[in-house]
Parts: C-alpha cells; sequence; structure tokens
C-alpha cells in the first residue's frame, strides 16, 4: 500500500523558497517510494514567504503595486495575494518596507518608515476585500506604524498644528492625533496581523531595544526611538482611549503591530498558526503516514512559534511522525523531541561552505530525504 507524505516546510532563508523546498522533498521522496502519495503544504510564519505560500497552497493570485519603500524618497515594486476568491489579500510588510530594501549604509531607525505598507492595505482595500492577512516578520522600520496610519488617512500634528514628518525619530514632536480622515474602510474589514513575535511595543523587550539595532540603530538611538514610542502610545491611550503597548506582539516590525491594532482595528495572532488554520493543514496531516518540515535552521528558539514547531505540533496532536530537515542544526534541540519532533537532520554534507550550502541547498535537501528514508525503510 502507497505511503503518503505532507510536505509542509518554510523557505531555507536565501537558497529555498517554501515550495522548492516542498519539491526537492517529494523528488528525494520518490527515490526510495516510487508510488508515494504527496500532498505539499508550502508555510510561513508571518515573514518571508507568506504571500507565496498562502497564494500557492489556495490557488490565489498575484496583485502587483508600487509603493513607498522604507525610505520616504523611495519607490518599490512590489506585490500582495489574494486568495478565498479574492475575498482575502494576503500582504508582507517587508515587501513594501523590509530589511533587505536598504543597503547597510543606509539603514537608520530614526527614518524609515511603513508608509508602504499602509499603501498596501489602501490598494487591497480598494479591491473591496473583506479580509487582510499582514505579515509582520523582516521589517528595517521603528515607527510604531505612524507611516502606515498616515497613509491610510491619519494626521499627526505637533504643537504648532503642523503636520509631523514621518519617521521614527519624529514622533515625539506629535502633540495631536487625529484619525478623522482616517479610511473609513478601515473598520469594515477583518484584519489579522501574522507575527512570531511577543515583544511589547515599550521598554527593555520593546521594539526599539531588541531589534533596533539590527536595523543600524546606535545605543543613542534605541533609548530616543524608546522614549518615542512611549510618548506616541501615552498620546493614543490619551487622546482614542486605545492601550495595547504591552500586548505581546505590539513591538512587532518597530512597533507596526502597535499601529494596525490602533489605527487599523486589527488582532494579533501566532503566525505560524495563522498559516496551518489557513491552509488547513491539520486536516491533511490526518491522512499522512509521514510529516515532513523544515526551515534554514532550527534551534532551541525553534520552539518559539517557529513553522517547524507549529507542524510538529499539529503532528504530534495527530500522532503522526515528523521530520524535520535543516540547513544548520544548532544549539538546545534536545527538548524539542519531547514537543513532537520525531527525527531533526542537517542536509549539509560535513565541510560544507556556506555558498555551497546556499547554491546546492535543493540537492542536499533531496539527498537528505533519501538517506533518511531509506534507514527507515531498514
Amino acid at each position: 500500500m502507497s505511503k503518503t507524505f505532507v510536505l509542509a516546510p518554510d523557505s531555507f532563508k536565501e537558497s529555498m523558497t517554501a515550495e522548492q523546498a516542498c519539491q526537492a522533498m517529494q523528488r528525494g521522496t520518490q527515490k526510495v517510494f516510487a508510488d508515494a502519495y504527496f500532498i505539499q503544504v508550502p508555510m510561513a510564519d508571518g515573514g518571508e514567504g507568506t504571500v507565496d505560500a498562502l497564494v500557492s497552497c489556495l490557488n490565489g493570485q498575484i496583485v502587483d503595486c508600487e509603493v513607498t519603500g522604507p525610505l520616504s524618497t523611495q519607490k518599490v515594486k512590489t506585490y500582495f495575494g489574494l486568495i478565498e476568491d479574492g475575498h482575502t489579500a494576503v500582504i508582507e510588510m517587508a515587501k513594501a518596507n523590509g530589511i533587505h530594501l536598504l543597503e547597510l549604509s543606509q539603514r537608520n531607525p530614526l527614518l524609515t518608515t511603513t508608509f508602504g505598507t499602509g499603501e498596501m492595505i489602501k490598494a487591497a482595500l480598494d479591491l473591496g476585500v473583506s479580509k487582510i492577512i499582514i505579515g509582520l516578520g523582516g521589517s528595517i522600520t521603528n515607527d510604531a506604524g505612524a507611516g502606515m496610519a498616515q497613509a491610510l488617512g491619519a494626521k499627526f500634528l505637533d504643537a504648532h498644528n503642523t503636520e509631523v514628518a514621518i519617521g521614527g525619530g519624529q514622533l515625539d514632536q506629535i502633540q495631536i492625533v487625529d484619525i478623522s480622515c482616517l479610511d473609513p474602510r478601515l473598520k469594515q474589514v477583518e484584519i489579522l496581523i501574522a507575527s512570531d513575535v511577543n515583544n511589547p511595543l515599550t521598554g527593555i523587550n520593546g521594539a526599539s531595544h531588541v531589534f533596533g539595532p539590527q536595523k543600524g540603530a546606535t545605543s543613542e538611538m534605541v533609548q530616543q526611538l524608546d522614549q518615542n514610542f512611549t510618548h506616541f502610545a501615552e498620546l493614543v491611550a490619551q487622546q482614542l482611549n486605545i492601550d495595547v503597548k504591552d500586548i505581546a506582539g505590539a513591538g512587532a516590525a518597530g512597533g507596526l503591530g502597535f499601529g494596525l491594532m490602533v489605527f487599523a482595528g486589527a488582532s494579533i495572532r501566532s503566525g505560524v498558526e495563522l498559516v496551518i488554520e489557513q491552509t488547513q493543514l491539520a486536516e491533511k496531516i490526518v491522512q499522512a503516514d509521514y510529516v515532513f518540515t523544515g526551515e534554514g535552521g532550527i534551534d532551541f528558539q525553534t520552539k518559539f512559534g517557529k513553522t517547524p514547531f507549529g507542524v510538529a505540533q499539529v503532528a504530534k496532536r495527530l500522532n503522526k511522525p515528523v521530520i524535520a530537515f535543516a540547513g544548520v542544526v544548532g544549539d538546545g534541540i534536545d527538548e524539542l523531541y519531547a514537543l513532537g519532533f520525531t527525527q531533526i537532520i542537517g542536509i549539509n554534507p560535513s565541510g560544507c561552505t556556506l555558498e555551497d550550502a546556499m547554491q546546492n541547498a535543493e540537492r542536499y535537501l533531496e539527498d537528505a530525504v533519501v538517506t533518511v528514508l531509506n534507514k527507515l525503510e531498514k
């Protein structure tokens, strides 16, 4: 009797998309089980690949657009997805305002903005969607979602009633939060944030302190940005009677989680759980003899909402063996076996250089699958 394999990997950063990883897993499996049946479910956790994964799995479509990049002087050609017969838009904020869009020398979280993300939301609203899913991974911004709100009609005024420039470095200048011209369609759509980050907006565990340095913030900038966030959140609480700065995930994408909750009425979800739900992964795993998952790196952090962990949790609940493949297997994986993982396999041959691993990731994944399945057969 032929075996059924559910293939549910995330992308392997900069070397394979989730879809390519699925195909490599299938090729490897077919070398051992020629008559196997496959269910491919490309996965994501709200970061890179979320749009592609959902559009691919749910037969959606891509919508091209041009929006403001991370710097207000920059334009980027990008896209978002439509699924569920055009009723749901899937947006990755990083496609407009991601870290990969700026050279190291250009990264300055006092200046970067989420304005382009707001323009993508507006483009989705123009298509008449009733739901928007927004993935928050991979940002280069630290403006608490103020730019996003400005693109959708919010105005932030200083003590002289003048509009404040966009960027996290200017939030301390704001004295009036004016949402009288905010796009009214936001109230008519359900907006879900897909995030794998639980940080609050402010404080030592907040967006500026934890993620600011990787976005180009000096220690002085981190202090300034965190103080600006505190000021902005206090104004929002006083003037709009909304206080969400301490909600887990408010600090995601440099505080865009906060801005979406305040100005767009969004609710926040674990990114991988949301993708699992949308792709009906559990219903597919019920049919499986084996479940394959994976991503670029697996280590002790995997249990904090990463894709392979989410897949393993579903498989464990349904009593199905799950084998995870990774480019790099790091420290602290022992505890993962008690959390649902049957095997965790590094795909790279010993002595493999980083360049070699990146260029040959699909072949190495395919080979690793063959090796694992041959051992299982014995």
